[in-house]
């Protein structure tokens, strides 16, 4: 036994000699030191050697494993230290890394949110699926009104008796706070909103809305169109002006869209950005609100529509493709 352990220490020592590169040096720590090398099978060999010798032997098979071990991790050293190609100088600049930032979008809503609490709005969120009577019935939309088309709305299978769909306002959220919630309150809800439009440069399938909602005792027009013009100057800048022009919705009576003048590309310009008008006596009723004690508010504004005016975006569909040269100009 010992006389096998000199002869693989030999043969060991001198193919170590003869390794001179990373492949033979790895072959060689497979030979002698690998889990079916050399040294591996002596030690296998221990358990039939007599008692009296694997003392010794085991003693014998340790230190020729550590020698080897040993040599092998100098000629690693030395193959390291003569290696050529290409090094890594550490003084030369790295690579640039760009940092991260938030989309356009997250920025306007965050932006818009945070002055509407200025104002003393509370933000509240609903869900995106949503049933007929939120959607429609509570927002006094009749059954026979276009905008309950199949053509207008992403409807989706029915639960439980209740035809569900992808909410196309976030009026919804209004109806949901005004449930749980009794006056006077004041909140503006954002998120996401979905209708089957053909995407062109004004128009996704997709897109953001912010609406505000403030329920109190006596108030009127005047305190709709000061909120607006309150966020207008505080968002756009002091020179920014507002008008409505009368409309109709059917949850608000009278009702209104909401232009704002604003800085575009170098000049003042009228900007269609929502609508807004009181809130109907229907819509108060529906969710067990008395009209005849309580009046309200509403407007809501197009996130998409306040980010491209402020930014002079010309096509909505630009923030949606989320190309990286587009989105580190903002």
């Amino acid at each position: 036994m010992m006389e096998k352990l000199r002869t693989i220490r030999d043969a060991a020592e001198a193919a170590l000699g003869d390794a001179t590169g990373p492949d033979a040096l790895e072959a060689w720590r497979v030979e002698f030191l690998g889990t079916n090398g050399q040294v591996r099978g002596l030690m296998n060999a221990l358990k039939d050697l007599p008692r009296d010798q694997k003392p010794q032997m085991g003693k014998a098979l340790n230190d020729l494993k550590e020698t080897l071990e040993a040599c092998f991790a100098q000629a690693q050293g030395r193959l390291s230290a003569t290696a050529t190609g290409p090094s890594i100088d550490v003084t030369e600049p790295g690579t640039a890394v760009h940092q991260g930032r938030r989309h356009i979008l997250t920025r306007t809503i965050d932006e818009v949110v945070e002055v509407f609490s200025r104002m003393g709005f509370t933000a509240v969120d609903g869900p995106e699926v949503e049933d007929e009577w939120h959607n429609f019935d509570a927002l006094n939309i009749p059954a026979d009104h276009p905008a309950r088309d199949a053509s207008d709305n992403f409807f989706l299978a029915s639960d439980g008796g209740i035809r569900r769909l992808l909410r196309t306002q976030t009026s919804t959220v209004q109806i949901r706070t005004m449930e749980a919630q009794r006056p006077p309150l004041k909140v503006v809800a954002v998120g996401r909103v979905y209708r089957p439009d053909t995407h062109d440069a004004t128009h996704f399938s997709m897109f953001h809305q912010i609406e505000g909602l403030c329920i109190d005792r006596g108030l009127s027009l005047t305190d709709l169109k000061s909120a607006l013009i309150g966020f207008a100057r505080a968002y756009f800048g002091p020179d920014a002006e507002v008008r409505m022009r009368p409309s109709y919705f059917p949850f608000t009576e009278p009702s209104a869209e909401v232009d704002m003048k604003m800085l575009v590309r170098g000049h003042m310009q009228w900007v269609e950005l929502g609508g807004c008008g009181m809130v109907d006596p229907n819509v108060l009723s529906a969710v067990g609100i008395d009209p005849e004690e309580w009046s309200g508010y509403a407007f809501g504004l197009g996130i998409e529509r306040v980010a491209m005016r402020r930014y002079g975006i010309p096509d909505i569909r630009w923030l949606f493709e989320n190309d990286a040269r587009f989105l580190r100009q903002f």
